[in-house]
Parts: C-alpha cells; sequence; structure tokens
C-alpha cells in the first residue's frame, strides 16, 4: 500500500447506514441511558464522533491497509489526551482513555487523531490550521518513529514526553491538574449524611447513589479485583476502607456502560480516594479483526492494552467481574486536566499535533515493530499530506453523518434526553 494511498476513503463503497451502526453497537447498554448519550452526541459534529468510534472502525476495515501490528490506543482522539498523575505523583500528560484498545494497524490510530484535529479545528473556527496540525501530527509521529527505531529496547520502552510544558493547551491541563485534589472531589460527588459520614449526591439523571443488593454487589467484586493486583499494591489497597457507592453517567462514548464509583478512606476522613468500576464490552474494531484478538476478559484487555501502550498506568488499575459483566478498575480523576478546545489558537493545536504524533509512536514503538513502521513510513512527507487527506475526507464524511443522525432523531427514530449537561 502506497503512503499517498493512505488517503483515499473511497465513500462511494460503503455498504452500511451509519446511525444502524450506532443503535447496534449500544445494544449492551443500560437502554434508560442511550437518550443521554444521543443528547451528547447531537451537539456538534465532533461530539458525534466522540460516540460514533464504531463507523469509523467499519470505515477503516474496509480500506487496504500495512499489515503492520501494533496495540491501539483505539478511540485515539485530542479530547482523550489529558494530564493525571503518575504512580510516583509527577503530573504526566498522555492519552489516557483505553477502552477500545486492541491487536490493529497502526495507521488506524494516527487516522482518527488526525481526523479528530480537523473536526475540533473547524468547531474552533480554525479549518485551515487544523490541517496543517494533521500533517503536524503524522511528520512528528513518523520523526519518533525513526528515532525509537534506532533506540534500544528498554529505552523505547522508558521514553517520557519532555516538551509539553512548552505546549500552551498541554500546559494549563497539567496547571489544572495540579489544582484537581481529592478532597474538592469530595465536596463535588458526597454531601454528609449528618453524622459526620460522606454519602453520595443524588444527581439523577447523570449520578446518584447506589445502596442495597446493586451495592453489596460492588463491593463484592473488589475480592475480585484485589487477585489481580501485584503483591505490594495489595497491601495499599488493604489499608483503604470503602464508604460508599455511586453510580456515574460521564464522557460521550462511554454512556450507557455501568460506571459504579466507590469511595474509599485511608488515613481519615481526610484522605478520600474514589475507584471507578467501569463496563467493558467488545473494542468497536473486534469484529473487523481475526478472532485471536479475542479478549476473554474485556476489563483485563484494557488493563494489558494500556501497560502495553505507555510507561506508566495508575497505580491501582487492575479488573473484575460481576451479574455477568466485565469492567476495568482504575482510579476516579486522579489529578486529571483536560485540554481547553474553547481557548486552543493556531499555533496551540499545532503545539498539541505534535505532542499526540509523539505519543502514539511512542505507543506503538512499544508494542510493534518500530524498524519496519518506520521503513514504511520513510520520510514522512507523503505520509503526512496522504493522512491530512484523509482527516479532511473523514471530516467531511463525519459532518455528513452527523447530518444523518440529526434527521433520525428529528424523525424520532432515536430519541435524546432533555435538560442534561453536555459536559462530562
Amino acid at each position: 500500500m502506497g503512503r499517498t494511498a493512505q488517503a483515499n476513503l473511497y465513500p462511494e463503497e460503503r455498504r452500511f447506514d451509519p446511525v444502524q451502526i450506532i443503535l447496534s453497537s449500544d445494544k449492551d447498554r443500560v437502554p434508560e441511558l442511550l437518550p443521554i448519550k444521543y443528547y451528547r452526541m447531537s451537539c456538534s459534529p465532533f461530539s458525534f464522533y466522540r460516540g460514533a468510534v464504531s463507523i469509523m472502525a467499519a470505515d477503516l476495515a474496509r480500506l487496504p491497509n500495512t499489515g503492520l501490528m501494533v496495540q491501539l490506543c483505539g478511540d485515539a482522539h485530542v479530547q482523550n489526551l489529558g494530564s493525571f498523575a503518575s504512580p510516583d505523583g509527577r503530573l504526566t500528560f498522555d492519552v489516557n482513555d483505553f477502552d477500545e484498545t486492541i491487536q490493529g494497524p497502526w495507521e488506524w490510530d494516527l487516522k482518527r487523531m488526525a481526523a479528530s484535529i480537523v473536526l475540533i479545528g473547524r468547531q474552533a473556527n480554525r479549518d485551515r490550521a487544523s490541517r496543517r496540525a494533521a500533517e503536524v501530527l503524522v511528520e512528528n509521529y513518523c520523526q519518533w518513529m525513526a528515532e525509537f527505531a534506532r533506540m534500544p529496547v528498554l529505552q523505547v520502552a522508558r521514553h517520557f514526553v519532555h516538551r509539553e510544558k512548552r505546549i500552551r493547551p498541554v500546559h494549563a491541563a497539567l496547571r489544572e491538574s495540579e489544582r484537581s485534589k481529592p478532597l474538592e472531589l469530595l465536596k463535588k460527588y458526597t454531601k454528609n449524611d449528618g453524622r459526620g459520614q460522606p454519602r453520595f449526591r443524588d444527581r439523577r439523571p447523570l449520578s446518584w447513589r447506589v445502596k442495597g443488593a446493586e451495592a453489596k454487589n460492588v463491593l463484592q467484586s473488589l475480592k475480585a479485583y484485589r487477585a489481580c493486583l501485584a503483591s505490594e499494591r495489595k497491601r495499599l489497597f488493604d489499608l483503604l476502607k470503602p464508604v460508599d457507592v455511586g453510580f456515574r453517567v460521564a464522557g460521550t462514548g462511554s454512556v450507557g456502560m455501568r460506571d459504579y464509583v466507590v469511595l474509599f478512606e485511608g488515613n481519615g476522613v481526610k484522605d478520600p480516594l474514589f475507584l471507578q468500576i467501569k463496563q467493558e464490552t467488545k473494542s468497536a474494531y473486534a469484529r473487523h479483526l481475526p478472532p485471536s484478538n479475542e479478549a476473554e476478559h474485556h476489563g483485563q484487555r484494557v488493563v494489558v492494552g494500556q501497560r502495553m501502550f505507555q510507561p506508566l498506568s495508575d497505580l491501582l488499575l487492575g479488573w473484575t467481574r460481576f451479574r455477568g459483566n466485565e469492567y476495568v478498575v482504575r482510579q476516579l480523576n486522579d489529578h486529571k486536566g483536560s485540554i481547553d478546545f474553547t481557548t486552543l489558537d493556531e499555533g496551540g493545536l499545532e503545539g498539541l499535533a505534535a505532542v499526540a504524533g509523539e505519543l502514539l509512536a511512542r505507543g506503538h514503538a512499544r508494542s510493534g515493530d518500530p524498524c519496519a513502521i518506520h521503513g514504511y513510513c520513510g520520510s514522512g512527507s507523503k505520509l503526512a499530506m496522504g493522512i491530512r487527506n484523509f482527516a479532511i475526507s473523514y471530516a467531511d464524511q463525519t459532518e455528513s453523518d452527523y447530518d444523518a443522525f440529526m434527521a433520525a432523531i428529528k424523525a424520532k427514530k432515536i430519541r435524546v434526553a432533555e435538560n442534561v449537561d453536555p459536559k462530562d
């Protein structure tokens, strides 16, 4: 497959209904929550794109690919970049969502990230700048893949992005992480029950307290979760005391999945810790890839994929299963910070694209063959033009799919919630 051929989308060869793809992919989710997902997807073409990874998976699968396999992030878009605390407490900027992770062709991640850059640029009235930023993404990916092809294996595995503080939107996300404190989260999510105990607030339909048998099932699932932790992390987990259980509706693509939160106390009431227990199902790419890629446990798939892709993961990352569903377990909002796209200027967009290219290259080099990928990429100039053109075409296709989605809502084929906050 030639580098410039990466531009080809062949929309006339599509043989599926994008709206039906979305509806089919949501069949294992909580039906009552889907109107919230569809409302959030209806806010803009980029919001739709965030919730429609299954459509892009179907599009990518019908196109030729390089056959060079890596551990995909799976849902590589600009909103899934952010800052958080690493296991040693330092703030880092990285990919922060691996729900769709799976072994697949490396260019699928690059194409999804590039299309997201064009879409977010259009939303910010910076269409021309976003096209250049899509090129920067690919150019930096290729430059770093060339570096990784020459590095010792352990040096690749330990590579960290060191330029992030010089990129304005990334620096802003890190500053947000610095201000994000566990006690602030305690105030946001809970209230005092009058006896000095914090309890989750009832803010239906977006979050509420879980009680009775459901809460008991959640807490009992922590035994299986503990079993998957390393010995030293088991000891750390044993120091935590569960206090209360909640349910939340967050994100866009994840809405409809069962998403529990357990509040723990460590060293007293002023040492809160929130563990998220989030349902995982098949990756959207699974049906388009060899059966050997199928996971026995989708929570474990997410954990293993994340650890393959990046050098530092959540200290308490693990998985569990209960009541017929599989879950990933991780800390909730551990000093997380996100990109503010409303203030993103031309330089900030290009800088963010450069960082994204480096992060994807590192993840792919850790899990694939950097020499083979570098051999295909070459200098990167032809590939950059090809994937930029693909990103423009796919942004156009997404806007067309978004129009079809909105028409289905208008025709009452899809029900959307009313009076819910579109923000995460």
